[in-house]
């Protein structure tokens, strides 16, 4: 029997998984919703009264799951705050995370057999920033369309810009739709990468969004980026995992 020595860290608060999965959900419901509103005819009878799934109803529920989603992101933002451990943003102003970026990025392209060991993924750390200034597209672009319906509202003009930038409410709407699928895309990379990870490389990618925990068998090089104060406490505890004999202790990293 080969044993594995296992290294467990708490890192997701739950906090961070419920928003996630409620950002799941959402952009699964606003980009169903989203293609029926540009092509409704495929939820039409031949009599538009003869169909319960009229096109106000699906731009209701397209709306409504919309203001969910912003909700969502602003509390998952807010947790990254008060979490540490949740906080996935790049750390682009230390030199070694390019060179972490480029391990990772290696492995990926086959160049290396495997990468070092990270808590959070540095090329998927830097990739949601991509995602964060498609959403925030899709945002601003999304109100600004929705709100014209209210031209007087002063919420209107918060948004107004938006369609004047972009040269008009027409453009507006290819970009909303355009970058749309680009964050479909986006996800099916992301899919695609945390299962890889998951099952080809043990790191419990898929698992951590749903425990908190992940368990990784070499020492992970981003440790001090989860709580560097938390790392200097001589009384933090420690918890390792043996496979073969279930030897345990505790670890707790991130502070939550």
């Amino acid at each position: 029997m080969k044993k594995v020595q296992r290294e467990i860290f708490y890192v997701f608060s739950p906090f961070l998984r419920v928003f996630h999965w409620i950002m799941v959900a959402s952009i699964i419901i606003l980009f169903v919703t989203g293609l029926l509103i540009t092509k409704p005819a495929g939820i039409l009878a031949t009599e538009p009264t003869a169909t319960s799934m009229s096109v106000d109803l699906i731009r209701n529920i397209h709306f409504t799951v919309a203001y969910i989603f912003l909700a969502a992101f602003i509390l998952k933002v807010y947790g990254f705050i008060i979490n540490k451990g949740d906080r996935l943003f790049p750390h682009f102003w230390r030199g070694y995370f390019y060179a972490q970026t480029v391990d990772v990025a290696l492995h990926y392209m086959f160049l290396r057999n495997e990468h070092a060991s990270y808590l959070r993924n540095p090329l998927a750390r830097s990739s949601y920033v991509l995602l964060y200034v498609l959403v925030a597209i899709e945002f601003f672009t999304g109100f600004a369309m929705y709100l014209m319906t209210e031209p007087d509202a002063f919420s209107t003009q918060l948004f107004a810009w938006v369609n004047v930038v972009l040269g008009g409410e027409m453009i507006t709407h290819y970009v909303h739709h355009y970058v749309a699928w680009f964050i479909i895309l986006f996800a099916i990379g992301h899919i695609y990468m945390v299962i890889r990870a998951e099952f080809m490389e043990g790191e419990s990618e898929v698992s951590s969004m749903f425990a908190g925990t992940k368990i990784l068998a070499h020492h992970p090089l981003d440790e001090d980026d989860v709580d560097p104060d938390e790392l200097d406490n001589a009384d933090r505890l420690k918890r390792w995992t043996n496979v073969g004999e279930g030897i345990s202790k505790i670890r707790n990293v991130g502070g939550n």
